[in-house]
């Protein structure tokens, strides 16, 4: 039995089958930990030449988005799943903008709908009367939604359970706390006298534990201050960081 679902709307299928067709996304699909439905919108246009966009209304430049093959493509998509309600996720500009916690939010759906916007945009009774959530990967403009739909599905599959390999792979990934991912190092132990720090090779669980803890916090003070508003930190962390702050300073 599968695990989830995801149903991705788009004009340009065959964007999806490099990303989908290796790597981790592949071996959850392989394992029937996801599966992935790629649905071509202009199955669902309209007329002899398959017609999905159109002028606006009051002039301008650009196509729109007909509401006609989206509206009938995502109720072919509910009517197959045997639900009525699917979240219908539009990849936008102006949707919330995409993080962890969003992932998170997805990674525990058992089915949802990615619609991959084009042209100038969509027709708004889609938006309306169709679309359940909007979601933008970041303040930038893309050709089309295909490039956020890959992005929010691999960091959404990683976090189902199995798919790393291990339940706890993605909890120190950066961002999954909160804060930024501590340093890490493998072998050689030395590499033009550059040494790994020593308490990683103590053996001493607690000790490496609290300087991973540490190390988090500081990096996301250097280069994301702006997280550590949020991040769930002691009161003994929270002094550190205005130590650290008042050094700097």
């Amino acid at each position: 039995m599968v695990g989830m679902h995801i149903d991705i709307l788009t004009l340009f299928p065959n964007m999806f089958s490099g990303p989908f067709a290796d790597s981790i996304v592949k071996r959850a699909i392989d394992r029937d930990l996801i599966d992935i439905k790629i649905h071509n919108l202009r199955d669902w246009g309209q007329g002899k030449h398959k017609v999905v966009d159109d002028y606006p209304f009051g002039g301008g430049t650009g196509m729109v988005m007909k509401p006609e093959p989206l509206f009938e493509a995502v109720e072919a998509i509910k009517e197959d799943s045997g639900s009525l309600y699917l979240p219908v996720i539009l990849l936008t500009p102006q949707g919330r903008v995409f993080n962890q916690r969003i992932a998170a939010e997805l990674a525990a759906l058992e089915r949802f709908i990615l619609i991959c916007g084009h042209y100038e945009g969509i027709d708004e009774r889609v938006r309306e009367h169709l679309v359940t959530d909007e979601i933008s990967i970041g303040d930038y403009i893309l050709t089309g939604g295909e490039i956020a739909a890959m992005v929010i599905v691999d960091a959404a599959v990683r976090l189902l359970p199995g798919v790393l390999g291990s339940e706890d792979s993605a909890a120190d990934d950066s961002h999954a706390s909160g804060l930024l991912e501590y340093s890490q190092y493998t072998r050689p132990q030395a590499y033009r006298g550059l040494e790994v720090p020593e308490v990683l090779l103590s053996g001493n669980h607690a000790r490496i534990a609290k300087w991973r803890r540490e190390q988090s916090i500081m990096r996301t003070l250097k280069r994301r201050p702006d997280l550590l508003e949020k991040a769930n930190l002691s009161s003994e962390e929270r002094e550190m960081i205005s130590e650290l702050i008042t050094e700097k300073g």
